[in-house]
């Protein structure tokens, strides 16, 4: 068997996983920790005033990296769920379902930093454009797939309904992303690359490379906590999980 794909299943047992996400997860936070405070203190005290917005520009810091958060948490669900459906996986299951709380938080930040940047920008806190509407459409995908998981009593079958819809919903992911080129709105197109060309001036983009790996790293960190957690929750009857109870103790 290829290296991988026994790594894979080994790790996906539950007493390997359990052990898997308590070692990594304090790694994502501190990770996700230094690189945010790094990156938030660069674009709030170190990068320049922006031309034309002076000051308001500076929540694009966090605006940006969290709404490209919450469309790559989707396709990790999404992606997730269908190793789960497909060959019954638990590990993903549990997985697909610790995605969805971290990915709601991620675009709840989206649209409420979009809303406070909006205002001095176009004028008013909300518009039904293309954009935002998916996004917020996106949101409610997130909300539904926690709401399906929590209605469904056999943890097993509330998994399996929730995992449907986030591959149903992931259709909605393209539409955010290419939605400020397929109709005509008043969001901005895109105009930044981390590393490649782009319209964004170096002195300005450094601080978004540190949130954006700041973001990732924290999400692994959030991702392996909630799942260990859930882990522990279907196993509690396990002889692992109760020795792990009483060893936490």
């Amino acid at each position: 068997m290829n290296r991988f794909l026994l790594w894979f299943h080994q790790t996906g047992s539950p007493p390997n996983f359990d052990r898997f996400a308590e070692r990594w997860t304090p790694w994502g936070f501190g990770i996700g920790f230094l690189t945010l405070a790094i990156g938030i203190y660069g674009g709030l005290f170190v990068v320049p005033a922006d031309y034309q917005q002076g000051e308001n520009f500076r929540i694009f810091y966090i605006h940006v990296p969290s709404a490209w958060m919450s469309l790559f948490i989707f396709v990790a669900m999404a992606v997730q769920a269908v190793i789960a459906l497909v060959w019954r996986i638990k590990a993903c299951e549990i997985l697909a379902m610790a995605c969805a709380p971290v990915g709601a938080t991620f675009t709840a930040i989206t649209l409420l930093t979009g809303a406070i940047w909006g205002k001095p920008t176009w004028g008013t806190y909300w518009t039904w454009d293309p954009r935002l509407t998916s996004e917020l459409v996106l949101f409610f995908l997130y909300v539904g797939v926690m709401g399906l998981y929590a209605a469904i009593e056999d943890r097993r079958a509330a998994a399996r309904a929730a995992c449907f819809l986030a591959v149903i919903g992931v259709v909605n992911v393209p539409i955010v992303h290419f939605a400020v080129n397929w109709w005509n709105t008043l969001h901005q197109g895109t105009t930044i690359s981390l590393l490649g060309n782009s319209k964004m001036d170096w002195s300005m983009r450094w601080p978004l490379i540190f949130t954006v790996i700041g973001t990732k790293a924290w999400f692994v960190g959030s991702l392996l906590q909630r799942a260990r957690a859930l882990n522990l929750e279907l196993e509690s009857g396990s002889d692992w999980a109760r020795a792990q109870a009483e060893a936490s103790r």
